[in-house]
Formats: structure tokens, C-alpha cells, sequence
């Protein structure tokens, strides 16, 4: 049985693998095929520069093609640690570290698990660094330090540390002691623990990595306010980060529930918006909110996690599982790492009904933009300013963004606001 688990395996990992290797190309040669130098797309003749378009074509293929060795070694790394023998060396090295701490096997398996990623992270780091350091720099947007760009690595592995360790634990508590349905304990667990982090990040976790300020009084206050009266939003305040720290990209968010939910402009994005496009964008993100696109989210998040769990509640005692990957023994950790592994072509191929559903939620949010304000013009500019902005691909072949965009496209975008506003379609 151990062979069979390792050809399906292989079947869909390789199947994932040439599946996204097929779609990076097919993109990279739609672009370069729709792009002839001489002139803008029809569609965004009056918005971008000739110049402005051949720079998106030229950051699309760069990071296509840098995508495309970024997927080669991922698969070569993961191959190298699942047949390579990392997994049972990790194991009998987390055996014998684990019985010094309490809670011994809970402890192994925790040290176990940060040691699996931790292999990843160091073998992702020349990667991560090209990304920042050559990629995005050759384009204008790496505005991080290398001395911030390691305080950053170095909090994200603390801060790693501080909030997985009480997590592993208690999700490889439950594995072991409650039973048969350990998994719909675990279920209830991860969900409070999801809360909890929603709840904690805006105050604890985010000012750890970027400065937060509250958004001086003026018109852009007062516009904000007035919207978020007129459509019923409750805020605990509007914020300015400063994101221009680390990137010049551009974003709006809206972060945290109840009492601690505020709202977070980039400050890149207030130096290169009007103040009527800022407003659109955060009319946009809180549509999402009053049309409870987010709980949705959650709820379809949490059905896929319940059937994750359930799977592994029948995969934690199956020795050629295990075995398939040079473990001798069945454990819950060890089930719970070899679990992530067999999750990652499953949620490759649920990933175009989870971008649908998305998209969907977004033309809705835009609607509710244009209805709010009662006009398309603001949300048609600031989404033309983004994408000019951001040198985002203007001409994303189908399948592709099918399987990676979680928005429509701004050609969709534009003439979907343009079509519930009444404004002409070139």
C-alpha cells in the first residue's frame, strides 16, 4: 500500500505542477502576444501611457518567468524533504529534544512541525530575497532596507514562535485526548483561535511591523465619516500606515471586529488618490462588509476546514502513510504535517470556485459603490489609478486568472461599473 500512496501522491503533485507551469506560459505568451509596442489595449487607450503599458508587460513577464523557477524549486524542495529523508530525521531529532520539555508528546510533535517549516523558510529565503531585493527593486517598488528587511524576518519568526506553540498544542491536544472526534473539538479550537487573532491583530500584531496613525481631520475625514454614517458602518478609527516603508505598491483595508474593526489606508495610496477615488475605494471595502461578503468567506472557510479535519481523523492511524514517507510510526503530527502536504493539489484544484466566488463578491462591492456614491466615475478612476500604479496586468489570459485572480480583471471591473452606472462601453 505504501507504493500506491506514493504514485497518487506523485500523480497529483506533478499534475499540479504541470498544470501551473502550463498556465505561467500560457500567460506569459498571451501578454507578449497582445503586446506590440506600438500601441495600448483599446480599452485603456485614454487612461495609460504607451509607457506606463510597456512597463506592466515587462513586470507581468518578469514575474512570470521568475514565477516559473520559483514553482520548479518549490516542487524540487518538496520532493527533496518528503523522499529525501528530512522527515524521519526531523522526527527522531524532535524524539529526542521533545522529552525535556513537559508535555512530551505534544512537544515533539510541536517541534516537529516548526521544524518541517522551518527547512521550508530556509530553503524559500534566496528566493523571498531575489523577489524584494532584484525583482521589485528593478521596477521602483522595494523601498525595504536589508537591516529592516531582517528585523522583519526575525519578528515574523518570534512572533511564529509566540502564537504557534500555544496553537500546535492545542490542536495536538485534541488529536490525543478527546476521542473519536477529536476533530470536531479541533474544529471549535482552531475557530476560537481564529477569533482571537482577528480581534488582537489590529492592536498587537500589526503595529509590530508598521507605524499606525490616526487620519488627521480634514476632507478626506470628514468624507470617510459621512459614508460610513450614511450606510450604517461602525469604526473604531481611520488609519494611516506607513506603507511606503517597505513598498511602493498601493492598498485599503479594513481590519479587525467590533470594537477594535478600523479602517487602513496605505499611505502610498492617499499621496496617489483624489480624495473622491479614497472614498470609492473604502465605499468598495465596506460594501463588502453590509453584504456580509466576508462571513461568507468564513462560513465556506470553515466547511472546507471541518472536511480537512474529518479526512485526517481517518488518515492519523494509517501506517502506509506514514511508512510511504520513511516515518516508522503513526503519530498526530506527523499526520498533521503529511496532511498539509496532501491538502496542496486539493486546494489547487478548489481554487477556481473559491476565485469565483470571490470575483462575484467584488463586482457586488463595486455595485454597492457606485449606488453609495451615485456615480462610477470616482471607483472607474481609482481602480485605472491602482492598476496604472501597481503595473498590473492589463491582459491576464482567462484560464490563468481563473486560477489566481481573486478580482475580476480591470477591463471587467470598469465595464461592470460602467454598466450599472450607465456610462458608455468602448
Amino acid at each position: 500500500m505504501e507504493q500506491v500512496v506514493i504514485v497518487l501522491f506523485l500523480t497529483f503533485f506533478l499534475a499540479e505542477f504541470l498544470v501551473e507551469f502550463v498556465l505561467n506560459e500560457t500567460n506569459l505568451g498571451y501578454v507578449c502576444g497582445r503586446f506590440d509596442g506600438q500601441k495600448v489595449p483599446d480599452f485603456f487607450e485614454a487612461k495609460i501611457s504607451l509607457e506606463s503599458y510597456k512597463r506592466s508587460v515587462d513586470y507581468t513577464v518578469a514575474k512570470g518567468r521568475f514565477q516559473r523557477w520559483a514553482e520548479i524549486c518549490g516542487a524540487l524542495v518538496t520532493l527533496l524533504v518528503l523522499f529525501g529523508g528530512a522527515l524521519p530525521y526531523l522526527d527522531r531529532l524532535a524524539h529526542d529534544l521533545g522529552g525535556h520539555f513537559p508535555a512530551g508528546t505534544q512537544s515533539t510533535g510541536i517541534l516537529f512541525c516548526f521544524g518541517t517549516g522551518l527547512i521550508f523558510s530556509l530553503l524559500s529565503l534566496p528566493l523571498d530575497l531575489y523577489s524584494t531585493f532584484v525583482l521589485e527593486e528593478r521596477f521602483g517598488f522595494n523601498k525595504t532596507t536589508v537591516k529592516l528587511y531582517m528585523v522583519d524576518k526575525l519578528k515574523a519568526l518570534l512572533l511564529a514562535v509566540a502564537i504557534g506553540v500555544p496553537f500546535l498544542f492545542g490542536v495536538l491536544w485534541f488529536m490525543e485526548v478527546t476521542g473519536r472526534y477529536w476533530w470536531l473539538w479541533a474544529f471549535f479550537f482552531i475557530l476560537g483561535f481564529q477569533l482571537l487573532m482577528v480581534v488582537v491583530y489590529p492592536a498587537l500584531i500589526a503595529p509590530l511591523f508598521n507605524k499606525f496613525e490616526p487620519l488627521k481631520d480634514g476632507e478626506l475625514r470628514q468624507r470617510i465619516l459621512a459614508l460610513a454614517d450614511q450606510v450604517g458602518f461602525k469604526t473604531g478609527g481611520i488609519y494611516t500606515m506607513d506603507g511606503s516603508r517597505r513598498s511602493a505598491h498601493s492598498n485599503a483595508y479594513f481590519t479587525g471586529i467590533g470594537r477594535s474593526k478600523r479602517i487602513v489606508l496605505f499611505d502610498t495610496l492617499v499621496e496617489q488618490m483624489t480624495v473622491d477615488q479614497r472614498v470609492a475605494v473604502l465605499a468598495h471595502e465596506m460594501g463588502h462588509y453590509k453584504m456580509r461578503h466576508i462571513r461568507r468567506m468564513l462560513v465556506v472557510q470553515s466547511l472546507f476546514l471541518l472536511a480537512g479535519l474529518y479526512i485526517l481523523s481517518h488518515l492519523v492511524d494509517y501506517q502506509p502513510l506514514f511508512h510511504a514517507f520513511g516515518l516508522e510510526e503513526a503519530s498526530s503530527y506527523g499526520a498533521l504535517v503529511l496532511f498539509s502536504f496532501l491538502a496542496g493539489p486539493a486546494t489547487f484544484y478548489l481554487s477556481p470556485l473559491m476565485h469565483f466566488l470571490s470575483r462575484k463578491h467584488e463586482y457586488e462591492a463595486d455595485r454597492f459603490a457606485v449606488r453609495t456614491m451615485k456615480e462610477g466615475k470616482p471607483m472607474e478612476e481609482a481602480l485605472f489609478n491602482l492598476t496604472v500604479k501597481n503595473l498590473s496586468n492589463l491582459t491576464p489570459h482567462p484560464w490563468y486568472s481563473a486560477y489566481h485572480y481573486s478580482h475580476p480583471t480591470a477591463v471587467e471591473r470598469v465595464s461592470a461599473i460602467r454598466q450599472e452606472s450607465g456610462a458608455s462601453i468602448p
